[in-house]
């Protein structure tokens, strides 16, 4: 697909459907101009342009699903849709069956433009300003290593119901680790939508000395990063529709959750964290629909004043509980009245851990949404005020939900680049948070 090549596939693709009850296709074109950089050089760059074509064929309370990137002309288009309507009339009958959505069938404002397209020029600015931090970096004696995209998707939708739909979505992201002449690395990351307008810094490496503490619960200030990603594990478990999890089936909405006044949301609109207005479903899970493809989102609080609200619902599972439809929002915020940044909570803090991010968080226990993971890229230890030292990364077993039964503070929201999950869900917003008696298994010497 080039030029409206986007569009055209799914208006080829709707037209092309005759065997099925109804059909959805969602064309995405994405471009993609990306940088890497190792020892304070550039070491590669590179630009990508990327199309995928993503059929859904309806029969009855059943769906097909099929996707197919790249070389979508008109002949490959139709086996594309043919595939679809041949794995509808196969599948068994879908819990989350629903009528496909209907629209006007009007194309939206800039329908008949082409797709949004970034360009590797467009980062020369960002370059420009990393290589002057290569500089200082060597004058310092460090070395700093990365990865910088800047990424720009354009996602068309349409049906044989009536629905036309066209979102153009700019993702910028940093990822900087910058190791210290004594071996102790440390990470900043930047999620924004356009990378030539943040000033990029290298992140503090601390002080040098390490101190030996044992395994046992201490109080951490988690950064928004390391909240970032707790946050999206607690959301993708929060589906209506899977029982399996921590929130059951619903019986805990209206049940507080932390004494903090904390609310976690997601809203389409939200200022930086900008996203999809409309439902978008390529595929069958537990927290999205592909029969609800187009519905529009609004804001949406998850959890509000410390008390859960809304799980995240299809409209089946809305309908078989009589409450709203609750679709899942590409972006995350936790806000609460805390204005303090970081560094004021540093300032105010006796002693605690404050880890500089999380990785590899892996699911223990679905029914308390219990984890393990690792601190990485070094932990610094606070006293009376002050960052006094490191103590090594270490591996912790916890749950988002029991950890915010233990928030006795929260800052400023920010927007955050999460670590572990910053390839998949890059638009949040959060406050760093001072947990008490955190439950360190495990320093990892």
């Amino acid at each position: 697909m080039s030029g409206t090549g986007a569009r055209w596939a799914v208006e080829r693709a709707v037209a092309a459907c005759r065997s099925a009850e109804g059909c959805v296709a969602i064309a995405d074109d994405i471009s993609s101009a990306h940088l890497r950089w190792a020892g304070n050089a550039l070491t590669t760059n590179g630009f990508t342009r990327t199309q995928r074509l993503t059929v859904i064929a309806v029969a009855g309370d059943a769906a097909g699903v099929v996707a197919r990137e790249g070389g979508l002309d008109r002949d490959s288009v139709a086996e594309l849709v043919q595939a679809a309507e041949c794995a509808a009339r196969l599948a068994g009958p879908a819990p989350d069956a629903a009528p496909l959505p209907t629209g006007d069938g009007r194309d939206p404002p800039g329908w008949s433009d082409p797709p949004a397209e970034t360009t590797f020029a467009r980062l020369h600015p960002f370059i420009t300003g990393l290589t002057h931090l290569f500089d200082d970096a060597r004058q310092h004696g460090r070395e700093l290593y990365g990865y910088a995209e800047q990424q720009v998707r354009t996602t068309y939708l349409a049906s044989t119901t009536g629905l036309r739909l066209r979102h153009r979505q700019p993702t910028g992201i940093l990822d900087l680790t910058a190791p210290a002449g004594h071996g102790t690395p440390a990470w900043t990351g930047l999620s924004v939508p356009d990378l030539t307008q943040v000033r990029i810094a290298a992140p503090d490496t601390g002080p040098t000395r390490t101190v030996d503490l044992p395994p046992g619960r201490y109080e951490v200030l988690l950064p928004p990063s390391a909240v970032a990603d707790l946050m999206i594990h607690l959301y993708r478990a929060a589906a209506a529709a899977d029982t399996h999890t921590v929130f059951g089936d619903g019986t805990r909405l209206g049940e507080r959750l932390t004494e903090a006044p904390l609310t976690l949301y997601g809203d389409p609109h939200e200022p930086g964290l900008e996203c999809a207005p409309f439902a978008i479903a390529r595929s069958f899970a537990a927290d999205a629909s592909v029969f609800d493809n187009g519905t529009p989102l609004r804001r949406t609080e998850w959890i509000t004043g410390g008390v859960l609200t809304s799980l995240v619902r299809t409209r089946s599972t809305a309908g078989a509980t009589g409450l709203p439809h609750t679709p899942m929002i590409d972006n995350l915020v936790l806000s609460g009245p805390g204005g303090r940044t970081l560094a004021d909570m540093i300032a105010g803090t006796r002693r605690a851990l404050l880890p500089t991010s999380l990785w590899y968080l892996r699911d223990v226990e679905p029914r308390t949404l219990l984890l393990t993971g690792v601190t990485r890229d070094g932990v610094l230890l606070i006293e009376d005020g002050e960052i006094t030292g490191r103590v090594p990364d270490f591996r912790f077993n916890e749950s988002p939900v029991a950890l915010l039964d233990r928030v006795t503070e929260a800052g400023r929201t920010e927007r955050t680049l999460p670590r572990e999950w910053g390839d998949y869900f890059t638009r949040t917003a959060m406050p760093p948070l001072r947990i008490a008696d955190f439950a360190v298994s495990a320093f990892l010497r």
